[in-house]
């Protein structure tokens, strides 16, 4: 290795500190080809692997160089490696792999000052400062359904993972509060109501049973579908008493949302399409002003190169749609929000839709040709949530399944397996309501979220609340039994943290301490790539190594009792940010 000293704290991010190293060493190896980016993987036959000999093999061996083969080109790399503490030793497998083995010592001190320091340390640091998570979006007088969990859960999420990468995030819940639909709402509620100020939610009952009445009084009944749509107009030109109805609607329906909300311990800020109505008309001609609106069968287009049908911003009646909200909600995010990643959470099927609006967008210039390039956007998909006939979930009755209704029973279930263990004897009322909702709420979420969002998953509370298995329980049994293995030794576990030391000897220990040191990338990982069951995996393999680390290596009441106690308080510490980062409220006794 090259004799220049590196030693470095650790940054959080193990794959990119090796990095850091590399990228000096390829400098000095291959001087002529600058620009060479440090290929960096976990090893087979090392901690980490740095993959750059065979491509570099393939751009040099034609130009006269000093090298013979890839495996010559990772020997250099090798000799060029600044020293540091971070690496142990290095050596060459198949064609010029660079096999990385870490330093036991150094890891062990990275762990120890965490402990000390706290896990806020290990967060890493993303290029971007500022985002928008568009997510949940219901529409108001409709019931939150299983569909909205899906949107719910990966947003939150990925608002999460982002907010503990330092990055400042705008939680939107982008709701449909305006429309033609409004015109029945509101005159349906006259109709029932005379006085609408009084108009509780106690009285309209059933939002949704309301929605569908009066949407059945529209398609059956002229008169009734024409003073609708002359409710629009008063609504639209902003009448006082149409106005006052319409928020009144909004208001219950609101309200509704936030219990679900308040259960799945989610933030929004609701910025809905009404907020950015006024906005439209402006818009719209600022993208006619750069010619890209054209008139296709009596309504306003922007035609989209590579799309067989053009983007309609302005109806053939004159009326505003989604592209033309969408449109100045990512215009007002980008230009009065200052937003610099938007991501939209949505299911695969309005794919197309957000395609074509982007391209759009880049037509306008609000965004780069490349869309890598900040400020940018992405359309999270996800895939349905299916029943065990591998079609979309629904009840017996074939409506679709109430969110709220899908808490309750996830609760249920889980308090009756905790009873039927006895736990109702061995706990307060308070504590069996508590813990029970934490594990039924927590399996649901893990559940959504440890399937590659793309793909749809079936649903089955019998599956999801397994307490063997990938599954949330699985993963808080384990979180309970580390810390009743702390509790058990009867030490001060804050106490040991300033003055013990970590040893990882013992071939588990080191397995548990390089996983545990992996954590940062991963969030990151799962940050740019905008997959939470990147970060589900990671926990589910954290917990197995836990696992080995326990059923090979004595904790209490043994020789490296504090090492291995420290360890298990690392352990649990960073099982509680995952769980955090998931949404899941971590329990202690099980």
């Amino acid at each position: 290795m090259a004799t220049m000293i590196a030693n470095e704290a650790f940054s959080g991010n193990l794959r990119r500190q090796l990095a850091k190293l590399f990228s000096v060493s390829l400098k000095l190896t291959v001087p002529d080809e600058p620009g060479v980016e440090p290929l960096i993987e976990p090893g087979k036959f090392g901690d980490y692997q740095c993959n750059n000999a065979m491509g570099l093999w393939s751009i040099i061996k034609g130009k006269g160089t000093q090298f013979k083969s890839p495996p010559g080109i990772g020997q250099a790399l090798i000799k060029s490696l600044p020293t540091s503490e971070i690496v142990e030793s290095c050596t060459i497998s198949g064609p010029g792999f660079v096999n990385v083995v870490l330093s036991s010592k150094w890891m062990a001190k990275c762990i120890e000052n965490m402990l000390i320091n706290g896990i806020d340390t290990w967060a890493p640091t993303l290029s971007v400062k500022s985002a928008v998570v568009d997510f949940s979006s219901p529409n108001i007088a409709k019931e939150m359904h299983v569909g909205h969990l899906r949107s719910t859960i990966i947003g939150d999420t990925l608002a999460r993972m982002l907010e503990y990468s330092k990055v400042e995030v705008l939680r939107r819940n982008h709701v449909g509060d305006w429309g033609t639909q409004f015109g029945m709402l509101i005159e349906y509620l006259f109709e029932k109501f005379p006085d609408t100020d009084s108009v509780t939610e106690t009285a309209i009952g059933d939002l949704q049973l309301f929605y569908k009445e009066s949407k059945l009084k529209f398609d059956l009944v002229p008169e009734f579908k024409e003073k609708a749509q002359k409710a629009v107009v008063h609504l639209q030109r902003g009448d006082p008493v149409y106005r006052k109805a319409w928020a009144k609607i909004c208001e219950i329906s609101r309200n509704e949302f936030a219990k679900v909300y308040q259960s799945l311990r989610v933030e929004l800020e609701e910025k809905g399409e009404s907020f950015y109505n006024p906005r439209i008309a402006n818009i719209i001609e600022e993208l006619s002003s750069k010619g890209l609106v054209e008139e296709n069968e009596g309504a306003r287009v922007i035609f989209i190169e590579g799309f067989e049908i053009p983007l309609i911003v302005v109806k053939s009646d004159g009326g505003f749609n989604y592209a033309s909200t969408d449109l100045t909600a990512l215009w007002y995010r980008l230009k009065e929000e200052k937003a610099e990643w938007i991501i939209y959470v949505t299911d695969v099927g309005q794919q197309q839709h957000f395609n074509m609006f982007f391209k759009a967008a880049r037509k306008a210039g609000w965004l780069p040709d490349d869309d890598k390039t900040y400020p940018r956007v992405n359309h999270v998909g996800f895939g349905l949530v299916l029943g065990d006939d591998n079609k979309r979930f629904r009840t017996r009755s074939t409506a679709v399944v109430r969110l709220a209704d899908l808490l309750d029973e996830a609760k249920t279930r889980s308090k009756k397996a905790l009873t039927e263990r006895g736990k109702d004897k061995e706990w307060t009322p308070e504590e069996l309501d508590q813990i029970a909702e934490a594990v039924g709420y927590g399996a649901l979420k893990y559940a959504d979220l440890k399937t590659n969002r793309s793909t749809g998953y079936t649903f089955s509370f019998d599956q999801m609340l397994n307490d063997k298995g990938d599954t949330a329980v699985y993963l808080l049994y384990a979180h309970a039994r580390i810390c009743s293995i702390i509790k058990k030794s009867g030490k001060d576990v804050d106490e040991l943290k300033q003055t013990g030391k970590i040893t990882l000897d013992h071939a588990a220990e080191r397995a548990l301490g390089l996983h545990l040191l992996q954590f940062a990338e991963t969030v990151e990982e799962a940050c740019t790539t905008l997959l939470p069951n990147v970060l589900c995996k990671y926990l589910y393999y954290l917990s197995e190594e836990f696992t080995k680390f326990y059923s090979s290596c004595q904790v209490n009441g043994s020789a490296e009792e504090t090492s291995r106690l420290l360890l298990c308080e690392a352990t649990a510490i960073v099982m509680r940010k995952c769980f955090h980062l998931l949404g899941i409220t971590p329990v202690y006794k099980l």
